[in-house]
């Protein structure tokens, strides 16, 4: 009987352990709002990219909780309260993740459990005081222009350059910290974008990550952004393409390279670009008898053909060829050359090799002299 005894001791504490283990499981304490409003859980949707409610709960007594389905892989999740304001970040993993939300700031909701929620609390916490560090000083830098303190918006100007070198380094060291994390694709994916780290930089910290994280849908779309940022890098053939002009003609890159190409990304509403379309047709006038040749790609908006049509016009463009989709920042041209800001220029050499890009201004036109030398 004492042996039986044991083992069915052994059995219940077992099973009291698996209960305790909730796997996924979220709770927290909201004060101040009524029974029975609802929580939402969302998380990212991996085709549209925007928040997609997958479970709710129910408040009860300033408390919320519910078990959720085991995640095989990490996720970015939010989390919505009906009648409320703003959402709670936070990573979905098998662990406990406790909430305490203050519902006048929901943002200032403490997040509690889980490794991938201890670091993406931490990287928060970071990305906030740089941007209260960088709005001062702009609010500074305001003032410095204003009084005509040189020296002043000098010092402060050199603050801030090391102010980015710090970030720059915040992130690193913390992707170092965290490669089997989810938090770790969210960096990369954050340098890419703000363009703080080159694209082959950021491919060999993605060889860093861990297998399991590699296989994140947000992994899986940072790589082929990488793919296509590598096809458009300076030594590579430039990516060929085919494109509607403003008539419906077809006009390709291949069948329109000259002695040197300039493949200009520009849109009628982009105030950058229209301030340096001048440039360029200085530029273009001044080498095209020696063989210079530009096709700008435009990323105007769907039902847009007439703004698009009118800046060419006002801009005097309409010297070399345009093509557009008219798809904005879906426009396909460019996201074979993994543009994500505009104007954005890649000059190609006379086989269609990438030489040099986003030069403008002088830099633009002392290398394309340099070039058909």
């Amino acid at each position: 009987m004492k042996k039986i005894s044991v083992l069915i001791t052994a059995l219940l504490f077992i099973v009291a352990g698996c209960e305790e283990d909730k796997g996924y499981y979220l709770s927290g304490n909201i004060e101040g709002v009524e029974d029975s409003k609802k929580v939402f859980i969302s998380e990212i949707d991996t085709k549209t990219k925007t928040p997609k409610v997958i479970d709710t709960a129910m408040i009860k007594n300033g408390k919320f909780e519910i078990d959720m389905e085991d995640q095989e892989l990490p996720n970015l999740s939010f989390l919505r309260f009906e009648g409320l304001n703003g959402n709670v970040v936070f990573i979905s993993e098998n662990q406990r993740i406790k909430f305490k939300v203050d519902k006048d700031s929901i943002r200032n909701t403490e997040v509690i459990g889980g490794k991938e929620n201890k670091a993406l609390s931490e990287y928060l916490g970071h990305l906030k005081e740089v941007n209260r560090k960088m709005m001062k000083m702009q609010q500074d830098m305001r003032k410095a222009m204003v009084s005509q303190d040189t020296a002043k918006l000098r010092t402060l100007q050199e603050t801030q350059a090391e102010l980015r070198d710090n970030d720059k380094n915040f992130k690193k060291e913390l992707y170092s910290r965290n490669k089997d994390s989810y938090l770790s694709v969210m960096i990369l994916t954050d340098m890419l974008s703000m363009k703080t780290h080159s694209s082959a930089e950021i491919r060999e910290m993605y060889e860093g990550l861990s297998d399991r994280v590699k296989k994140t849908p947000l992994a899986e779309s940072l790589k082929e952004t990488l793919e296509r940022y590598s096809a458009a890098e300076v030594g590579s053939k430039a990516p060929d393409f085919t494109g509607p002009n403003p008539e419906g003609e077809e006009i390709s890159l291949e069948e329109n390279l000259g002695k040197v190409t300039v493949v200009d990304f520009w849109a009628a509403w982009c105030k950058p670009c229209r301030v340096e379309n001048p440039n360029l047709v200085k530029t273009y006038n001044k080498y095209k008898e020696k063989g210079l040749n530009i096709i700008s790609v435009s990323l105007d908006r769907q039902g847009q053909k007439e703004k698009w049509v009118q800046a060419i016009e006002e801009d005097k463009l309409g010297q070399w060829k345009h093509v557009s989709n008219l798809q904005f920042w879906q426009e396909p041209i460019a996201r074979k050359y993994g543009v994500t800001a505009i104007p954005a220029t890649f000059i190609l050499d006379k086989d269609g090799v990438i030489v040099a890009k986003n030069l403008r201004g002088d830099a633009l036109d002392n290398k394309i002299g340099e070039l058909l030398q």
